[in-house]
């Protein structure tokens, strides 16, 4: 229908103009309200919008790179969890050893020697089942920790090669540091033995204490992480959700304005029907 086809009085135009625009207010509004945005889009604000998403792409980044971490750290406990069980067989072939050095009988000491390298031969067992996911910083592997793509910052854990042999610790048979013979008992070797296994308890220590620090590095950065997506979330939040109790309160005075239009289109109506019943 064309617009010159229909008259209005201009007190019509005027509250029909000021119906349509509190319509669309209303629509925005209630948009609001079920999004719980105020910003939905970048046709509503391209500053906030963007600088939104921007924000939000970072917290996860981050959030992927904390996973990581979290698989870092079970990386380092598998490993901690193989120097924990190697310390247990070393303290068992101290006790085979402490017992051999106390007889002086030849075929039972060889049983203890017999014992005692079936212990050592364990070591090299449980080290390599010590990986995580393809890892395993008992067998030589190193671990590169990233805390942060776009800065790069990082941890590289170097890993080391757990055997009884890189221990320093020889078999108690024949072949090796033998500790007796057909004849006689040999308390220098199995002495030399028992000095062995306390330098190896020291090696282990020792990488059980680097493990600890670089897992109290992860850590950390695992706490700073989860405070930085927490920022980043609130400060995207703070550009884009909507105030609820003041879109709840901006929907109650439209809808009041709405009807105080329409209320007032009807009276104008009213006074142009009765002009035109001064002509009935």
């Amino acid at each position: 229908m064309s617009i010159d086809s229909v008259t209005l009085t201009a007190g019509m135009r005027a509250n029909l103009i000021s119906l349509q625009g509190l319509s669309k207010t209303i629509a925005t509004t209630q948009e609001h309200l079920s999004t719980g945005k105020k910003v939905n889009s970048a046709l509503d604000n391209p500053t906030e919008f963007f600088a939104s998403q921007a924000l939000t792409q970072t917290a996860n980044d981050l959030s992927s790179v904390q996973d990581s971490m979290g698989q870092a750290v079970q990386t380092i406990q598998a490993a901690n969890n193989g120097i924990t069980g190697i310390t247990t067989l070393i303290e068992a072939a101290k006790g085979i050893a402490e017992s051999a050095s106390s007889s002086s009988n030849t075929t039972t000491v060889a049983a203890y020697a017999t014992q005692y390298d079936s212990i050592l031969s364990q070591i090299d067992s449980l080290a390599k089942d010590s990986g995580y996911a393809g890892t395993n910083l008992l067998g030589g592997n190193n671990l590169t920790v990233t805390f942060n793509d776009s800065t790069g910052s990082s941890l590289t854990l170097t890993g080391t090669t757990v055997s009884a042999a890189n221990l320093n610790v020889t078999t108690a048979s024949a072949g090796g540091s033998t500790w007796s013979n057909a004849t006689s008992v040999s308390s220098a070797n199995i002495t030399a033995s028992l000095t062995q296994l306390a330098a190896a308890e020291t090696t282990l220590n020792g990488d059980a204490s680097t493990l600890s620090s670089s897992l109290a590095v992860i850590n950390t950065r695992q706490t700073f992480t989860t405070s930085m997506i927490n920022t980043l979330q609130t400060g995207s939040d703070g550009l884009t959700l909507a105030d609820m109790n003041e879109e709840s309160a901006n929907m109650l005075a439209l809808q009041t304005q709405q009807s105080l239009a329409t209320t007032a289109l009807s009276l104008s109506s009213q006074a142009q029907q009765s002009v035109l019943k001064l002509f009935a």
